[in-house]
């Protein structure tokens, strides 16, 4: 018996279905057919909220933001008033399904390149209400502090010196609310920096939403291969070019 409070099940025959344009460029795009779309619960210009016509995940709620209407774009090319309104309009869809109260946690992340565990292209994000698993409880706090990047009023970027999986994790910790746009900001400064600066094979990363003690961060992590340590035995490596990094996004960046 599947404990409920520790694993999620993954439905494998709705997950038979889902189409994959990632790596098999050649399947049509299912979020540019935007006039078929089904079950869309909010739409602000070209960013759209609705239900996933593949809920893989048993005892959830799962959400998709079609981001924009252009399908090869991505994040890190946003012009800023796209930028900040998709981040509000997103972090409202968020903080509403927490508030409903109808889940233990609501989960929200995005999945850009072939090695972030997503299928489609077009960008999008998700949010995930789970009906039976608090995630908070499974995210050390040390994990979202580091070495400070840059810092505005309301808003940090860090490189974090516990990594939750290892190597180079970056953080933006929001101190006030307002600093919304200037959290999404640092966000596509580090989108930016990873599919262009960081590493010559990295083409893929994931973004993770948290609130924690009442506080929101987002945790953005280059996607590579895995290491094996961390898969056997839950030991994260720190990258030891991390002053490097960090200098380097202030000089491109900052």
């Amino acid at each position: 018996m599947v404990d409920m409070a520790k694993h999620l099940i993954f439905d494998s025959a709705i997950g038979s279905f889902k189409p994959e344009n990632i790596v098999n460029t050649e399947v049509k795009c299912p979020f540019c057919c935007r006039e078929k779309l089904e079950h869309v619960l909010a739409e602000d210009g070209t960013i759209i909220l609705l239900k996933n016509k593949y809920p893989v995940l048993r005892d959830t709620l799962q959400t998709v933001i079609i981001e924009t209407d252009q399908c090869h774009s991505e994040l890190s090319l946003y012009p800023k008033e796209h930028l900040h309104k998709l981040f509000r309009f997103s972090m409202e869809k968020w903080q509403d399904m927490i508030a409903s109260r109808e889940f233990e946690s609501v989960l929200f992340f995005k999945n850009h390149g072939p090695f972030s565990g997503g299928t489609i292209r077009h960008p999008h994000m998700q949010i995930v209400g789970l009906r039976t698993i608090d995630y908070a409880p499974r995210i050390p706090v040390e994990t979202m502090d580091g070495t400070v990047i840059h810092q505005s009023r309301g808003a940090e970027l860090n490189l974090a010196k516990e990594p939750k999986i290892g190597f180079c994790e970056f953080n933006v910790k929001l101190k006030d609310v307002s600093a919304l746009d200037k959290m999404a900001d640092y966000i596509q400064v580090i989108a930016h920096y990873l599919l262009n600066h960081f590493h010559k094979r990295c083409n893929s990363y994931n973004i993770f939403f948290y609130q924690l003690e009442g506080k929101i961060s987002a945790k953005i992590m280059p996607r590579l291969v895995t290491s094996p340590i961390f898969i056997g035995y839950s030991i994260p490596q720190v990258s030891s070019r991390g002053e490097e990094v960090i200098k380097e996004i202030q000089k491109l960046y900052f």
